[in-house]
């Protein structure tokens, strides 16, 4: 599941062993929504500690955080498949039918 979706709203997915470009820019992508994210949590901080803030920049900033939180969302979503299929090859059998040779092995 790459970080972005189509122009219709819908996820787009790449597969890939993850060593192409287009793996390493989604990762830029990945990491650059996630700085956002936390920069916008940073800037929420700052307002609510301000008396003055108003009705139209908290509304701003709750679209903004409301973005970035489905950002993050379809980041933890591709990043739990990937640790599924992670396991679930850390966990397969091995060529002869037993268990694969590093399941268990410590």
């Amino acid at each position: 599941l790459l970080p972005w979706a189509s122009p219709e709203g819908k996820p787009c997915y790449l597969l890939t062993d993850g060593s192409g470009r287009l793996s390493r820019a989604a990762d830029t992508v990945e990491s650059v929504q996630l700085d956002m994210a936390g920069g916008l949590l940073a800037h929420l901080a700052d307002m609510l500690e301000d008396e003055h803030v108003t009705a139209v920049q908290l509304r701003y900033l709750l679209a903004r955080m409301s973005e970035a939180l489905t950002d993050v969302c379809r980041i933890a979503e591709s990043r739990g498949a990937r640790l599924l299929v992670y396991t679930d090859v850390k966990t397969s059998s091995g060529p002869d039918g037993g268990p694969s040779p590093d399941v268990g092995s410590s």
